[in-house]
């Protein structure tokens, strides 16, 4: 397991060791020793898996505190560019994101810590993905920031006119406009 940092501290992309031969593969997904050593105690709390289709956008969400999550996040089928945002104020990398593509190919997973908006968009026709969480979700500290803030210029790699959204995500505002509590 590779464990590799990006350009936004905290942040971190994940490669798996996959062992395969004409049976299938197999690879370890989560060790506990391992995340320690490499980003931290992280106290895991769920496991929650979606399946999407093509064009399913669902983000940028986080959790304000005291119910903030940090997540491990992989596309298990399928393919999704998978958008992290550093909500952290007093951080250098305030207001920027990272894209990352992951798939059921490639088997990357993405840790990203407390203080972050999170979102994703399937790019395949359809996509399982799973995210384990450290924190419990509560409805009433749920918020998120707009998909198509201009001020944030993401790249979601759809044209618009295919991008789904839930009735939620189309109500979310700018950054600029959002309660950030980080």
């Amino acid at each position: 397991m590779e464990f590799i940092p990006t350009k936004i501290k905290g942040l971190t992309l994940i490669k798996p060791t996959v062992f395969g031969d004409n049976r299938g593969y197999f690879l370890e997904a989560y060790n506990t020793e391992k995340f320690k050593q490499h980003i931290g105690d992280i106290n895991f709390i769920q496991v929650n898996e979606s399946k999407s289709s093509y064009g399913v956008l669902r983000g940028l969400h986080f959790q304000k505190p005291p119910y903030t999550q940090a997540k491990l996040v992989r596309c298990i089928e399928g393919k999704v560019l998978d958008v992290a945002l550093d909500l952290r104020q007093d951080s250098p990398t305030y207001g920027q994101h990272q894209c990352f593509e992951l798939s059921g190919d490639n088997k990357h997973q993405l840790f990203v810590p407390h203080g972050f908006a999170h979102g994703f968009v399937v790019l395949s026709e359809t996509a399982i993905f799973s995210y384990m969480v450290d924190n419990q979700y509560a409805p009433d500290y749920d918020s998120g920031i707009a998909w198509d803030d201009k001020s944030l210029n993401i790249d979601w790699q759809l044209p618009v006119e295919d991008i789904i959204l839930s009735e939620k995500d189309k109500k979310l505002l700018a950054l600029n406009q959002t309660d950030n509590p980080f």
